[in-house]
């Protein structure tokens, strides 16, 4: 009976923390898109056309501090919990680089526009 019980509990207790993982998941991934849209924002206005890549580089690094922390802390706890002996500076070296592949993605989406306007 013991047995039962605790193999029970064991099953209950594996399907709360795939549970939260799946939770802690959905908000990384709902971080991300929240940063993303505020970036796109930011490549929307007429005014970008007028500006220098070296300029709308620094618009992007500066915008959307808000999307970005919380996109930052969601996906770092995401990553804390699906590999939980790596420590929380490799998670945020990964964190860090995820933001700084969106923004490239933008710059890289800026400067293809720009050309192809000359």
């Amino acid at each position: 009976m013991r047995i039962l019980l605790a193999l029970a509990l064991a099953a209950l207790a594996s399907r709360a923390q795939a549970e939260e993982v799946d939770e802690a998941h959905r908000q990384a991934l709902q971080g991300r898109d929240s940063y993303w849209n505020c970036l796109a924002r930011e490549y929307s206005p007429d005014h970008v056309k007028r500006m220098s890549e070296r300029d709308f580089t620094a618009v992007i690094a500066a915008a959307c501090p808000s999307e970005r922390q919380n996109f930052r802390v969601t996906l770092m706890d995401y990553l804390s919990m699906q590999n939980p002996g790596a420590g929380a500076d490799a998670h945020l070296t990964t964190a860090n680089r995820a933001i700084e592949l969106a923004q490239k993605d933008i710059l890289t989406a800026f400067a293809r526009r720009k050309a192809s306007s000359n």
